[in-house]
Order: C-alpha cells, then structure tokens, then sequence
C-alpha cells in the first residue's frame, strides 16, 4: 500500500485525501489528537492541538531510515478509555484484519463528543471495477492489479451501520478522484476536468470516500463559552431595592 501510494494515482489519492484531511481538522478542538496508520500522509497538520501523535502498527514499511512517533495496534490502542479528542484512521481500516474491532477500540478511546475521521476506497467505482477485472484475468494467468491487494475493501453504507451501532453519529460523507484507473500521470492529467463532473453527476462513484462522524453519549452536554454564558446574564434584570424601606431617610432638616 505504502508503496502503491508513490505511483501517479497514488499521489493523485494521496493530495486529494491531505486536502480533505486539512479541511477537516482546522477547527477541531481538544487536548490529545491522533492519527493511526499512512505516514505518508499527515492529517494533524493543519491542527492545533498541543498533543498530535501518528502511529503505526507496523513500522516495516516505513521504510529505511523512517522512526515512527508511537507503535499501536489498531484492535489495542495503548490510550485510557475517553482520552483522545480527535482521531484519524486513513485506510487503517481496510488494512486491519479485524477493521470492526478497530472501530470499536476507536470509539473506546474518543472523548463524549470527541471527532473520528475516517478515509478509504470505495468498492463501487471505476478503480474498483479494473481492479476486479484485473482480478479475473488473473485467474487465467495475465493482468496486473490497479490497486493493491490488501485488506478488505469496506463500502460506505457498511461503515455507515458500523458506526451507528457503536454510538458514532456520521456527520458529513464525501467522496472524490473521479478519474479513471490509468496509471501515467500524463493521462490522469488529461481527465482532470473529470473530478468537477463527477462531484456534480455521479457523486458517490469517487475512487475514495471520507467520512467525519461524532461521538455522542447521552446525558452529556457541552459546556458553553464563558462569553456566551457571561452575555446571558448580563441581560438578566436584576431586581432594585426599595428605596421606600430604607431604615434611615432624611428629612431635609439641619440641626
């Protein structure tokens, strides 16, 4: 995978899911932030948080030279329960071999309200149709797979019922790279007018999918800013005394 991501359509993915990524994170806020798996991509740039970590399950495919900030097992993340406020999963779920127990560790250790932000491929859409022809041709000893061949490929409508189960509510889908499966960049370049037609005509047939999705805990609530709570009570009126009762008054008299 990490390899495949060094090709022109790989770095097609990889710019379009950074872009995503930035957008995402710019206004999250919080304490602890963490993104698990792709070094090659840093999703927590754009971030703000005092504590940012990106972890690896496995550092072999760093490559040579390359230190990993933290080793974590997806399905075994070493983090207290409630601990991160935002968390970052680009493709870890499709290269996990128990990508719903890796969710379940994620909603484990996000915060009530913390931010979940996932990124993958998407099972219908022109990559994945060369990829499963290439897949048959290969049955008869030719072709050569667009895609790597790792992990399951998991669609967005299963992901959509994952997260209910495990109390994430999906707050936004998008999907995108509407080219096609062409390897040179030359070529990708030449269907670049194909992403704004996509977005605009077959919205949900993008080669990738991102998706944010909340944490939400019933009985917590957010406390408010203490400017907002602060404006409400200086609207509040205030009631005056009776001037009326005051135990001295003066007569207007001087001895």
């Amino acid at each position: 995978m990490h390899q495949w991501f060094d090709s022109p359509p790989g770095r097609y993915l990889l710019e379009w899911e950074q872009a995503r990524y930035d957008e995402a994170v710019v206004d999250a806020f919080g304490y602890h932030g963490l993104q698990l798996g792709m070094p090659l991509l840093d999703g927590l740039q754009a971030n703000r948080m005092p504590h940012r970590w990106r972890a690896v399950a496995y550092p072999e495919l760093l490559g040579v030279g390359a230190a990993p900030e933290l080793l974590a097992d997806p399905v075994a993340l070493p983090f207290p329960e409630s601990s991160i406020d935002l968390l970052l999963l680009p493709h870890t779920l499709e290269l996990s071999e128990d990508p719903h127990a890796a969710l379940r560790e994620a909603a484990r250790v996000l915060v009530p309200e913390g931010r979940l932000v996932i990124s993958g491929l998407n099972p219908v859409s022109l990559w994945a149709l060369r990829q499963g022809r290439a897949r048959m041709c290969q049955r008869f000893g030719h072709g050569r797979l667009f895609l790597p061949d790792v992990g399951e490929v998991i669609g967005h409508w299963r992901l959509r019922d994952w997260l209910r189960l495990l109390g994430l509510e999906l707050e936004s889908l998008e999907f995108g790279c509407y080219r096609p499966a062409v390897r040179s960049e030359g070529w990708l370049n030449r269907f670049a007018w194909m992403d704004p037609v996509g977005t605009r005509c077959w919205p949900i047939f993008g080669a990738a999918y991102f998706a944010v999705a909340v944490k939400r805990v019933a009985g917590m609530r957010l406390l408010e800013p203490a400017w907002r709570t602060g404006a409400q009570r200086a609207r509040t009126q205030v009631p005056v005394a009776n001037r009326s009762a005051a135990p001295f008054q003066s007569t207007g008299k001087t001895e």
